[in-house]
């Protein structure tokens, strides 16, 4: 799996905001999660709710249990909710987590960032020139549902047992 894939595979959806948790992060960077959440700790002011935030118990549970395959490992577990990181908040993390580690994880990080935004965008792109030829060849797009319908219709029917006499 290169850095690419680790790292989208980090990265979740949680109050509408795409983020990475601390522990997460601190995997990354090669350090504990108690040393990450000190270090934000220390510089509380370079990170505003909108940089990052704390989960409540409720999202943590969710998030828990959407991700079976979460891996058991230091500071996953602690008795202290985790820190979600927006875009900015990871950002930020690089002019507190000064190492030559972090610098080049951050930069990895932000690169993946961009290409989810341009992924998104490329999809939102498509749907809208999609929804454009819909408009311009209304009949042309409902002959196409027609044909869908009956195609799927007819595999249904397709996956039937016949019945009657069996020789």
């Amino acid at each position: 799996m290169n850095n690419l894939e680790i790292i989208t595979n980090k990265i979740h959806i949680i109050r509408n905001q795409k983020v990475m948790l601390d522990y997460d992060l601190a995997t990354l960077y090669e350090i504990e999660t108690k040393v990450l959440k000190q270090s934000v700790k220390r510089n509380i002011e370079r990170f505003p709710e909108d940089f990052m935030f704390e989960l409540t118990e409720s999202e943590y549970k969710s998030l828990r249990s959407q991700i079976v395959t979460l891996e058991i490992g230091r500071g996953k577990f602690s008795k202290y909710l985790p820190f979600a990181f927006t875009e900015q908040g990871v950002a930020m993390l690089s002019g507190v987590l000064k190492s030559e580690k972090a610098i080049k994880i951050n930069i990895a990080i932000m690169r993946t960032f961009v290409i989810l935004r341009n992924s998104l965008l490329n999809l939102e792109e498509i749907t809208s020139k999609v929804k454009e030829i819909e408009n311009q060849f209304p009949e042309i797009y409902k002959i196409l549902n027609y044909l869908m319908d009956k195609k799927e219709l007819k595999i249904e029917q397709e996956d039937r047992t016949k019945i009657g006499y069996k020789k």
